[in-house]
C-alpha cells in the first residue's frame, strides 16, 4: 500500500473518531445547561397579577428564587406591574424605545394582539421547548389562543370569563319587595328587566356596572348565530345581530338602568353605586367583604357569583379571555431559563393554587378537574367556591369564543368606553326629562361609529 493510500486512509479513520467522539459527546450531553447557579441568569418580567394589592403572581415568584430559582441558577426581577388593557402599549413603547419608556423585559404577559404587535418572530416560540406530549396537558383551546403565525408565542398561564357578581344582601331585600330572583338573571331579558324594577325600587341607582360592554353584545350576537366582522381595526357595518344587541345596552343605560364601569365594576359594587357587577372571573380578587357607603355605613357584601345571563334559547356562550405569558428572543440562555420558570410555574398542582387565588381558570385540564376538590381557597372561601362553580357550568354548557385580535382593538375599546362614561352621566337625566330613549340610545351608537 502506498504512503498517499495510508495517509488517505489514516485520515478518513481520524474524521470517523472524530464524529463517532462528536455524536457520543452529544448524546451525552443533550441535557446540558448553559445555567449556572454560581451566576444566575437575571430575567425581566412585566405582569398584570395584582396591581390593586399584594400579587400573588410576586408571592410565587419569589418562591421560585428561592428553590428552583436558586438551585438552577434563574433570577425573576419583577420590573413593572401593570393592567392587561394598558400593558400592550407600554411594551410597544419599550421595543420602540419611545422617550420616558422602561426597558423591554424578558418575559411579559400580554394579550396575543399585543404579542402580534411586536412580532412573532421576536418571540421565543415555545413549542421549541415543550414537548408535544407536555403540550398535551393543556386544554387545546388555551392553546390555540396563544398561536402566532404557527409558533406558540403566548403560553397559557391562566385564563378568564366574565361572570356576574352580585351584593347578595342588597338584592336579598330588593328581590323580597319586587318579587325576583336570582334565576331571572340567566338570560338577558331576565337581567333588563331586574335592572328596570331595580332603578325604580332603589330610588334611581343603576342595578349593574359593566366592564366589558362592547364584549357582550358581540357575544349575544354570535349567540344568535352571527358571524362578526371587522373592518380597518373595527366592528364592520354588515352585523345586523350585533347592533340589535349593543342597541339593548344602549337603551338601558340611556335609560340609568346600567352602567360601564368606572374601571373596575367591582370598585362600584363596594361602594353601594350599583348592586351587580359584570367583570372578569379574576374579579373576585378585588371584592371585599364588605360594601361601604359615601356616609361611611357598611353591611356585609354576601357576594353571589354567578354565569353570565344569555340570550333566551340559543346557543350558550362565553369568552375566553385573558393574557398569556411571552420571552423576548435574546440569548439561549436566557431561553433556557424562561422555559424553567413556565415549566414550573404551569406544573399542575401549582397552576390549580395559583388560579384558586386568583379567581382565574386552570390552563391544564387535570387541574381543572381537581378543583372541585380544593379546599384552600382564600376567604370569602364561599365566594370562591361560588366562583368556580359557575365557571364548571360554564365550561360543560357553554360553547368558549376567543376575543378579538386585531390590532388595535383594545385601544379602540378604550375610547369608545371613556365616551360612554361621559354620555352615561347625562342621559338619564334627559330620559326622565322626557327625551325620546331610542335617541338617546342613537348618540352611543354614533359614539361608536365614530371610532370606525
Amino acid at each position: 500500500m502506498s504512503y498517499k493510500v495510508k495517509k488517505t486512509l489514516s485520515s478518513f479513520i481520524l474524521i470517523a473518531i472524530m464524529v463517532a467522539t462528536s455524536i457520543i459527546f452529544t448524546a451525552c450531553n443533550k441535557n446540558a445547561t448553559l445555567l449556572n447557579p454560581k451566576k444566575p441568569t437575571t430575567l425581566t418580567m412585566w405582569h398584570v397579577y395584582g396591581e390593586q394589592v399584594g400579587s400573588p403572581m410576586n408571592e410565587y415568584i419569589e418562591q421560585f428564587n428561592s428553590t428552583v430559582g436558586k438551585e438552577k441558577g434563574v433570577v425573576i426581577n419583577v420590573a413593572l406591574m401593570s393592567n392587561a388593557s394598558q400593558i400592550g402599549k407600554k411594551l410597544k413603547d419599550a421595543q420602540t424605545g419611545k422617550a420616558g419608556s422602561k426597558d423591554l423585559p424578558d418575559l411579559f404577559f400580554c394579550h396575543s394582539s399585543d404579542a402580534r404587535n411586536l412580532g412573532a418572530d421576536n418571540l421565543l416560540d415555545w413549542n421549541d421547548y415543550f414537548s408535544q406530549t407536555e403540550l398535551n396537558d393543556f386544554i387545546p383551546s388555551f392553546l390555540s389562543d396563544g398561536m402566532i403565525d404557527n409558533n406558540l408565542s403566548v403560553f397559557p398561564v391562566s385564563k378568564s370569563t366574565y361572570l356576574l357578581f352580585v351584593a347578595g344582601g342588597v338584592f336579598d331585600r330588593f328581590a323580597a319587595e319586587k318579587d325576583v330572583s336570582l334565576s331571572d338573571l340567566e338570560t338577558w331579558k331576565g337581567f333588563f328587566d331586574v335592572a328596570e324594577k331595580y332603578y325604580a325600587w332603589s330610588g334611581g341607582k343603576p342595578f349593574c356596572a359593566i366592564d366589558f360592554l362592547i364584549r357582550l353584545a358581540e357575544l349575544c350576537a354570535i349567540s344568535d348565530g352571527e358571524n362578526i366582522s371587522y373592518k380597518d381595526g373595527w366592528y364592520a357595518d354588515d352585523n345586523p345581530a350585533f347592533t340589535a344587541a349593543y342597541e339593548a345596552f344602549a337603551s338601558s343605560i340611556a335609560k340609568g338602568h346600567i352602567v360601564v364601569s368606572d374601571m373596575y365594576s367591582n370598585t362600584q359594587v363596594m361602594t353601594g353605586q350599583t348592586c351587580a357587577g359584570i367583570g372578569s372571573s379574576a374579579s373576585v380578587l378585588y371584592y371585599n367583604d364588605e360594601i361601604t357607603y359615601p356616609d361611611n355605613t357598611s353591611e356585609k357584601m354576601n357576594l353571589k357569583v354567578l354565569p353570565m345571563p344569555q340570550q333566551t334559547n340559543k346557543q350558550k356562550v362565553a369568552t375566553q379571555a385573558g393574557v398569556g405569558l411571552c420571552a423576548y428572543k435574546t440569548t439561549e440562555q436566557k431561553a433556557e431559563a424562561a422555559a424553567l420558570f413556565v415549566r414550573w410555574l404551569t406544573e399542575a398542582d401549582r397552576n390549580l393554587d395559583f388560579v384558586a387565588q386568583t379567581g382565574y381558570m386552570p390552563v391544564r385540564s387535570g387541574a381543572f378537574d381537581a378543583i372541585a376538590d380544593y379546599d384552600n381557597f382564600p376567604a370569602p372561601e364561599e365566594s370562591y367556591r361560588q366562583l368556580y362553580a359557575a365557571l364548571k357550568t360554564m365550561r360543560e354548557d357553554y360553547v368558549p369564543v376567543s376575543e378579538p385580535r386585531f390590532e388595535g382593538y383594545y385601544g379602540n375599546v378604550s375610547v369608545l368606553y371613556d365616551g360612554l362614561r361621559q354620555l352615561q352621566q347625562e342621559l338619564p337625566k334627559r330620559a326622565a326629562a322626557g327625551e325620546d330613549i331610542d335617541a338617546l340610545a342613537e348618540e352611543t351608537w354614533a359614539l361608536f361609529c365614530s371610532i370606525r
